[in-house]
């Protein structure tokens, strides 16, 4: 309950910032991108439970001759990279906030394929509310192997305070300003997981 209303707190404070700049990229995403605005995907939440996660689209819906989608690193424009790099498209991802799918603090929530390759130990990942930010995050972000970020999840699960919470999001302004750890080479954000030993 304490972490929900510092949450919360941080929200409302800086609602101001926060609208002004959903508005200014909501403008731009319909420039550059079209619609629809927003792209909405399945991910699995606290003990699992599935949500759907919002956030600004950054990829184009191009198509090969098969009609199949290209790949990530081939839709994702110019102005998608610089949303990305910026953490921008994943403003409205405070609606998940609000309506408490997400914490802004906590390990990232991932696809739900997934579910059933992560080791006991990963799945603890599950075991508190995901987070728009976390430990993992400010520690590399998608330039860690898999194993390393999955560790670092259960970590904050084990070690997770509002102090702890304080200083990631402090640490999570700085990546962002400084634009660290946006994708792993030769991908859009990083290869798909595996299982243990990724």
């Amino acid at each position: 309950m304490l972490k929900r209303s510092f949450e919360l707190l941080i929200v409302f404070a800086a609602a101001p910032l926060l609208l002004a700049l959903l508005a200014g990229t909501a403008i731009g995403t319909l420039l550059f991108l079209g619609r629809p605005l927003f792209f909405r995907q399945a991910r699995p939440g606290l003990h699992g439970r599935i949500f759907h996660i919002y956030k600004f689209r950054t990829m184009t819906n191009e198509r090969n001759e098969k009609g199949e989608l290209l790949p990530d690193a081939d839709r994702v424009t110019r102005f998608g990279s610089f949303l990305r790099s910026s953490s921008l498209d994943e403003l409205p991802s405070l609606i998940n906030v609000l309506k408490g799918d997400l914490a802004l603090v906590g390990p990232r929530p991932l696809l739900p394929e997934y579910l059933p390759l992560y080791s006991p130990e990963q799945a603890r990942r599950h075991l508190i509310r995901p987070g728009l930010t976390g430990w993992a995050q400010v520690n590399g972000r998608n330039s860690l192997r898999w194993d390393d970020k999955l560790a670092m999840d259960v970590w904050y699960v084990n070690n997770r305070s509002i102090g702890l919470d304080a200083k990631i999001l402090w640490l999570t302004l700085l990546k962002v300003l400084r634009r660290e750890g946006i994708s792993q080479e030769g991908h859009a954000t990083m290869s798909p997981f595996r299982g243990p030993g990724s």
